[in-house]
């Protein structure tokens, strides 16, 4: 493998809930701007594009990336459900570290209805449909008259609170957390602080889950531009962030062996042991995180499969402050997909810019002090995980 992959140039525009946004094409190619100036060069430049998004035709990236400049390079489009930003993120740094080219662009967007998570095609086989058969023969006792996404995540955090006997007000405690968090993040769609007592009070939607512990439907876009070593040394760049490590994991038959599982632990697990191999860093190294937490339940879950914790210490973890300023990590200090929201196709590529900026040291009021090591986790159902290490150059 050659030298490291570096993002020169991030992006995203604010999130908006469904109705109130642009549409995708003009949301994506304002953020691909946004990254060029950035990174400080023009579109011509790019080689190769990555564009990721779920609800949508086969060349919505063209139709975005088209706004910018029709340069008549490969453009290249991907579904891996919410996994589909840092899985755009992760072929634009294949290319480049193949030597395949200098400088490739990824970027997502989505568009969403509101209300739950729902397939745009009823009339053939759903890819996520084994993971909702398989819930409910595993706990039959749960209930089903929940969104699916609801009753996967609710259930995994239902499992989690059973097996090690934690209080389940922690899956209120992150929520407060995040929302503190996004209170210094102009691009947060939600701001307004929370309380645990409020957190808890809210419209129940899941045993141990409440209205408050789930991320908003929104829409929104992302941009991040991946170059070489010697494209950032010829043209002058010295604020380059590189991508030390990086993977992308399935399931396997572990999956099917408990809820926790069933929402990606396990791909969580193996993803982040290959990253710590190849980047020659540790949990211990980490600084800074932006984790997928599309449920509390799943923030809650994944401190313990990306190792920032041991196996049931996320009560411990949480209640001895370990996830904010001040404590071991800072996770999620953009307030995370619960705060910020989750454009499906965006989520990957706006933690990637997020991570950017506090490893520049550029995250404002939100800094996260002299951070110098970020870890990503993006994981979508049926199913893909791509963890992802910075380091600041």
């Amino acid at each position: 493998m050659s030298d490291k992959a570096q993002v020169i140039g991030v992006s995203m525009v604010k999130f908006a809930k469904p109705g109130a946004n642009d549409p995708y094409e003009v949301m994506g190619a304002n953020a691909i701007r946004g990254a060029l100036a950035d990174a400080g060069i023009d579109y011509s430049e790019v080689q190769q594009a990555f564009a990721g998004y779920v609800y949508g035709d086969s060349t919505c990236g063209q139709r975005a990336v088209y706004s910018v400049g029709m340069s008549g390079i490969p453009v290249f489009n991907l579904n891996n459900y919410c996994a589909s930003g840092s899985s755009a993120l992760l072929l634009a740094r294949q290319a480049v570290e193949a030597g395949i080219v200098d400088c490739a662009l990824a970027f997502g967007f989505e568009e969403m209805k509101p209300g739950a998570l729902g397939s745009a095609f009823a009339d053939r086989t759903s890819p996520v449909g084994w993971i909702h058969e398989l819930r409910a023969e595993l706990h039959p006792e749960l209930p089903t008259d929940a969104p699916r996404a609801i009753q996967a995540f609710g259930g995994a955090g239902w499992e989690y609170v059973n097996r090690y006997g934690a209080n389940p007000d922690i899956f209120a405690r992150v929520a407060v957390k995040s929302r503190t968090h996004a209170g210094n993040n102009p691009y947060a769609l939600f701001t307004k602080p929370l309380t645990v007592e409020q957190v808890m009070e809210a419209p129940t939607l899941f045993p141990y889950m409440t209205r408050f512990m789930a991320c908003p439907p929104t829409c929104g876009a992302a941009a991040a531009v991946v170059v070489s070593k010697a494209f950032a040394r010829k043209h002058g760049i010295t604020n380059g962030v590189e991508i030390v490590g990086q993977s992308m994991t399935t399931d396997t038959e572990v999956t099917k062996t408990d809820l926790i599982n069933l929402v990606g632990a396990d791909m969580t697990r193996r993803a982040a042991a290959e990253v710590y191999e190849t980047a020659g860093l540790g949990p211990e190294d980490v600084d800074v995180v932006e984790l997928h937490d599309c449920f509390t339940p799943n923030e809650v879950i994944s401190y313990e499969g990306l190792g920032l914790c041991g196996e049931g210490e996320a009560e411990k973890f949480i209640l001895n402050g370990d996830n904010t300023y001040g404590g071991k990590y800072v996770v999620n200090p953009s307030g995370g997909l619960m705060s910020k929201g989750h454009p499906l196709g965006a989520t990957g590529l706006a933690q990637c810019a997020e991570l950017v900026w506090h490893l520049r040291g550029t995250a404002g009021e939100r800094q996260v002090e002299n951070a110098r090591v970020g870890l990503q986790h993006n994981i979508g159902l049926g199913g893909a995980c791509v963890v992802t290490m910075y380091r600041s150059a």
